[in-house]
């Protein structure tokens, strides 16, 4: 999607608790569109794209296709990079899988004019070597798309989705078919209640012989999330779910020895940005900067509109309900300036601070529409305000995203950290789908008059349901979360289409391609 840096990869070792690493694309180098200046490039950017490890080569792999016109190839020595660009090609790998075979040829599947094609890259990566159609789909099937690609026991699978209720597996001898289909999922009741049907994931294999399929249900306000169940492999060769009932599972028995990582939740200082955090579009990297006094945002953008302003830095909600509060030290702003914390899609809302006539107030700001092209209709208006002094400020919004919850959001400032005020009326979420990431955080500092001012934000606190009182600035930010004996098939961490690979040591990465999903889901 259009926010920066793309790609981001997270780590497990047991399938349930993920953390953030890093991301494969540093910067969304694909125009200028991308840093939201000459045009914006909402909705556009990294959608499906493969992530593997060819271990001849102790070389990580990423590729995608952006703008439907043009592939981009990055690649590190180590996960957690440095990342950098390896290659461009000038076809579209639509919805790619990556497979690299036993002799160490790499292969994408992908998607061209509603069919699935095979392409062999060159041994550098860098180029095509040739590309085959391989599968072009029935009309009782219908269009396909999200391929990932596998090679078990000598057989070739590619996986591929029919959006946005069914999962089919195909199969071949051949690298290049033919191949025959079987449906793995197919409009299956979803694990949680209004929630779409599990759908377009991937297939992980444990260092012990477990397999798992991990798909995504829509499930807005919040995003897109994931869900994983068992599966096993039947006499003719092809996968199988293991469902309750005939749906999935609510929960399954995990035989994966838990272990704990970074826990999702907790105080952020800004020390630096962390691989949880990503821009709305490129920033200008001349305009902020992190230490131990936090997060300084100059202004970077004179605009009334918070869509066209750079410089937003975004974090992913935590479902199904939780809380992002920011400390705001606002004495730098200058007249004309706006700073704050929003909750960010194609219709938002924020509560900020204004500078006018060399006055501050704090107020909530909603009605903030796009067009159907991502265009903004509407800048919002600001329905509640109040007078304010002192430098500093503390802003909280409170996201309720489940599915079948009240899909609301409640707006709060506070003037010593402790007592929160609640500020304008409740904000009702949208939940159609186009706008894929779903909802939000966002801070941000933006100018209407002249640029020269900046905000300085020494705290965001995530919290899980309604809040708690925010930390003090501290340097010890160490917090774990906690194991259990069982997983849910709702996974710990937001989730997209996405293929995982099990090193020696036995880690798990997945690649969390931006198309996909917004909210870290907490089971309950």
């Amino acid at each position: 999607m259009h926010y920066s840096p793309g790609a981001p990869i997270l780590r497990s070792y047991d399938l349930q608790n993920w953390e953030y690493i890093a991301h494969s694309v540093p910067t969304l180098d694909f125009g200028s569109t991308y840093s939201l200046t000459g045009g914006q490039a909402y909705v556009q950017g990294i959608w499906a794209s493969f992530f593997g490890y060819h271990s001849t080569k102790n070389t990580w792999y990423w590729g995608g296709c952006i703008d439907f016109a043009t592939s981009y190839i990055y690649s590190a020595s180590s996960v957690t990079g440095p990342w950098s660009r390896l290659a461009t090609i000038n076809k579209c790998y639509y919805d790619c899988g990556l497979l690299v075979d036993d002799d160490g040829t790499m292969y994408v599947s992908y998607v061209y004019n509603n069919n699935i094609w095979v392409a062999q890259l060159a041994s550098d990566a860098k180029s095509e070597v040739k590309s085959q159609q391989v599968y072009s789909p029935p009309s009782d099937i219908g269009y396909l798309e999200g391929t990932r690609f596998y090679k078990r026991n000598g057989v070739y699978y590619i996986l591929a989705t029919h959006p946005a209720t069914s999962e089919y597996v195909l199969k071949s001898s051949s690298v290049f078919g033919t191949y025959t289909i079987k449906a793995l999922a197919s409009s299956l009741s979803p694990p949680i209640s209004v929630a779409g049907n599990p759908h377009q994931g991937g297939l992980v294999d444990t260092p012990s012989g477990q397999w798992y399929y991990m798909a995504f249900i829509d499930a807005y306000p919040g995003g897109r999330i994931p869900v994983m169940a068992p599966i096993t492999w039947g006499s003719d060769g092809f996968p199988t779910l293991t469902l309750v009932n005939g749906a999935w599972g609510s929960s399954y028995t995990s035989t994966l020895s838990t272990v704990s990582v970074a826990s999702p939740t907790g105080a952020d200082y800004f020390t630096s940005i962390g691989p949880n955090w990503e821009w709305n579009h490129n920033p200008d990297t001349s305009k902020f900067s992190t230490g131990s006094s936090g997060l300084t945002l100059y202004t970077a953008t004179i605009t009334y509109d918070l869509y066209a302003a750079r410089n937003t830095i975004t974090h992913r909600i935590l479902g199904p309900k939780s809380t992002a509060t920011i400390k705001l030290n606002y004495s730098n702003m200058k007249d004309g300036d706006r700073a704050g914390l929003v909750l960010l899609r194609d219709s938002s809302a924020w509560v900020g601070v204004k500078r006018d006539g060399g006055a501050y107030t704090v107020g909530y700001t909603t009605g903030l529409t796009m067009n159907s092209d991502w265009s903004t209709a509407n800048t919002g208006t600001t329905t509640s305000s109040v007078s304010i002094s002192g430098g500093s400020i503390w802003l909280r919004v409170t996201a309720d995203i489940q599915p079948g919850g009240t899909k609301q959001a409640t707006f709060y400032y506070s003037t010593d950290g402790t007592n929160f005020n609640s500020i304008g009326s409740a904000f009702t979420m949208i939940t159609s789908w186009e706008f894929f990431m779903g909802y939000r955080f966002g801070i941000f500092n933006y100018a209407t008059s002249t640029l020269g001012g900046y905000v300085n934000v020494p705290l965001f606190q995530l919290d899980s349901g309604t809040g708690t009182t925010p930390s003090s600035v501290s340097t010890t930010t160490t917090k774990t979360s906690t194991t259990t004996t069982t997983f849910t098939s709702k996974a710990s961490t937001t989730t997209s289409k996405a293929t995982t690979t099990t090193t020696a040591g036995g880690w798990l990465y997945w690649l969390y391609i931006l198309r996909i999903g917004n909210d870290l889901h907490v089971p309950e």
